[in-house]
Parts: structure tokens; sequence; C-alpha cells
């Protein structure tokens, strides 16, 4: 093996055609008319998925070990293996209508970070380890990011196996028939740090013309139910001054979901996503109105401000009108912030290898979230194109994707050592 002495480290580059051949045959596999791609997790097309990622990754000299959850860790040993191994992941699942990079990318530039050391024979004193982890998406089993929190324990493997569909089959059953139930407890895994590289999936980095998104975390986030009930009558003798319009009591508390997030910026996020009206006929005036309020930020006391001046507005509106208004969380989700360490490796290998950046947020949820509470973890952002993404025509560039694992290579030698 080669060693630090006898090559130069800032020199290093991966091969981005490989990387780019690899991203196009996995995309086969489950691919859709319009460019996409439809893997769904546990079924026969996620099978064929994994028994290739997990090939090429024996093929690039790496053992495979599989958990009791499905989830796959692919390692190349260092000089000393009593170390916890430095890991990057993601995963492989789509949703329905997905795209070719959203997960993939992750996994096969952590594959392709291996390729480019075997390449040049470079050993480091850590293990280096790349990770998929099941079911992130969500799509067909709840919980999302399944895999990465039964790690984490965020919740058990039991509740995870007894997890349905839409058909009734269960993620054990699932697990079982495609055959990637391991052996190896959940969590039993150690990680000396992680890094997870990935679409942005939003806007941001292409709007500023920025290649490198260095990830400071991700934002924590409340979702509620928000329930209007006034009393439904005929819209035309019904009188205004005489009406109980739930109606007209929802829409302003709708736009102070985004009022609050506008004043709460830059990470502030407030969507009004799902309304549901009753009767919902074009002459009654609605009854009720039942709709979504999502909030995010990058705290959770910001979030949590926000929700409370939505809340203080709705009461208000509620007093004034005379209207019942209830507001009932229905889930939350911290905020999580990545590793300082692991953030600097990012920025300086950005910096190092010449590539414009900025710090971002994310505002999805990632399997970096979970393994954060485990060990340092950071995450690297390229643009996509449009900032579009869980959608078919889903597109990044050649050049970027080539840019962010180049990244992911430095920031893991860094942590791992040479």
């Amino acid at each position: 093996m080669t060693t630090a002495t006898t090559v130069d480290i800032s020199s290093l580059r991966i091969n981005g055609e490989r990387l780019w051949a690899s991203l196009m045959e996995l995309a086969q596999i489950g691919a859709t008319p319009k460019g996409g791609v439809c893997r769904l997790t546990l079924t026969d097309l996620d099978k064929q998925g994994r028994d290739l990622v997990t090939r090429w990754a024996r093929e690039a000299g790496m053992s495979v070990t599989i958990d009791k959850i499905g989830n796959g860790f692919m390692r190349r040993p260092g000089r000393n293996n009593s170390l916890p191994p430095i890991m990057t992941g993601s995963h492989i699942d789509t949703q329905p209508t997905g795209g070719k990079f959203d997960g993939n990318y992750g996994v096969l530039a952590g594959i392709e970070v291996v390729r480019t050391l075997n390449d040049l024979g470079i050993e480091t004193e850590a293990p280096i380890e790349v990770a998929f982890w099941t079911n992130e998406e969500g799509s067909r089993f709840v919980p999302v990011m399944m895999g990465s929190g039964v790690f984490a324990k965020a919740f058990t493997l039991e509740h995870a196996y007894a997890a349905r569909d839409t058909e009734g089959k269960s993620v054990r059953d699932e697990l079982d028939r495609i055959g990637y139930i391991g052996s190896e407890e959940p969590g039993q895994h150690p990680i000396g740090a992680y890094f997870e590289t990935h679409i942005e999936q939003g806007p941001v980095l292409e709007d500023n013309d920025v290649t490198i998104g260095v990830v400071q975390g991700v934002l924590g986030i409340r979702w509620f139910d928000c329930t209007v009930t006034g009393m439904e009558a005929h819209a035309g003798p019904t009188p205004m001054a005489l009406r109980k319009d739930a109606m007209q009591v929802a829409a302003p508390i709708m736009q102070e979901v985004v009022a609050a997030a506008l004043r709460h910026a830059p990470h502030g996020r407030g969507t009004v996503g799902m309304v549901q009206v009753h009767p919902n006929s074009r002459n009654v005036i609605p009854g009720r109105v039942k709709f979504s309020i999502d909030l995010r930020n990058s705290t959770d006391a910001v979030v949590d401000q926000m929700a409370d001046e939505v809340k203080a507005f709705a009461a208000r509106l509620s007093q004034q009108s005379g209207l019942d208004v209830k507001i009932e969380l229905v889930s939350s989700y911290p905020a999580q912030g990545f590793h300082s360490n692991c953030i600097d490796a990012v920025a300086r290998a950005a910096q190092q290898l010449g590539y414009s950046n900025m710090p971002v947020v994310s505002g999805a949820g990632h399997d970096a979230v979970y393994m954060a509470k485990l060990a340092p973890s950071g995450m690297i952002f390229i643009p996509c194109k449009n900032g579009i993404s869980h959608n078919e025509i889903e597109d990044a560039k050649a050049e970027h994707i080539t840019a962010g694992c180049n990244v992911l290579l430095h920031a893991m030698l860094e942590r791992a050592g040479t």
C-alpha cells in the first residue's frame, strides 16, 4: 500500500466518469419512461439494487455486513482495524416517481472513494465504510428513515418489523423474502465519524451559483392539524354579518403560517399543504375547515416560537369570531446540528479543491440526522436542476457529482488518516 509520504494527498481526485456510469447503471433498475426511477424499498427491484451495490463493493475488496433491519455496511480495512470506521452512505430506495440521484449518489460516491483509494494503493489508518440504510424514503413503509432510526434506537426493531404496506405485507416478511435480514444487531456497529453526500433537493445552491453546500444541520420540524369549526348554511339567503364561515377564519391562519416563517428568516419555513373543506359544496358556507401546518427552522427554540405565534394568532381569531379553533400537534422532529469538526472538514476540502461553497441547512430529513446522535457527522450538498427532487425529472450536472465526491474523499481522508 502507498503511504502519504509517497502520494500528494492534495492532488487526489475521484474518477467522475466511473461514478457517473455507476449511477446510470443503478438507475436502470426500476427505470421509468420519464427518465426517473421507481425502486420501492424491500421490493424485488430493491433486492436487485442491493445485489448490484454489494457486488460492486466486493469487487472493490470490501467485506459486506447486513444487520437485522437490512442496513448494509461495506468495509475497506485500514492499518488499525481496532479503530471505529469512518463511514459514509445514504439509501438506494426511491419514491414511486423518484430520480436517479436522491440517496443513490451518497452510496455510490462512497464506493467511488474506495475505488479511488484502491487505484492509488492508499491505505488509511482507520477503516472506511459505506452504508446503505433501509427504507429512508418511507414511501412504502412508515416511519421514514427506518433503518437508520432503528440503528440509532429512535424506535425498536419490533416496531419497524411490524410496519405494513397498503397490501398488508410486513417489513419483517419482505426483508426475509428478498434475503436481507442479517444477523448483526442494529446499532452494534461502531462509527468513528459519518459523512453523507446528497443533492440539495432545493434551489439555494443553484440560485447562488455555488457548487458545494457545507451543511450546518437539519431543520427542526413541527406538524400540526388545525380545525376551524363554524356552521354550514346556504350561500344565498345567509347575510354576511350572520355567517359562521369557517373558511374566513381558516384563511388568515394559513396566511399567518407563512408570515411566521418570513418573520424568522432565513431558515424559517411555513407551509399549508393539505386543506379539507366541509361540506365542500359550491353554494354552501363552509362549516368546518381542517388543514395541515408545517413549520421548520434551524433550532427547536425558534420553530417552537413560530408555533406559539401561530397558536396565539388563531386564539385571537377564535375569540373575535366566536368560532372554535383547535391546533393539535401531529409530529415533532428536533433540529439536528452537525459536528463542527465534520463541518470544518467539508469546508476545508471544498476550499482546498477550489470549489465555490457556502453554508446551508437541510430542510429535509436524512439518515445523517440519526447518525449525528451517535458520532460526529456532516453532510455535503451539491446543486440539483431547478431544486427539483422526488420527481422523475430530478437532475444534476456530472461536474457537480464529481465535485461532491472529491470533497467527500478529502473530508473522509482527514478523519481516517493516511
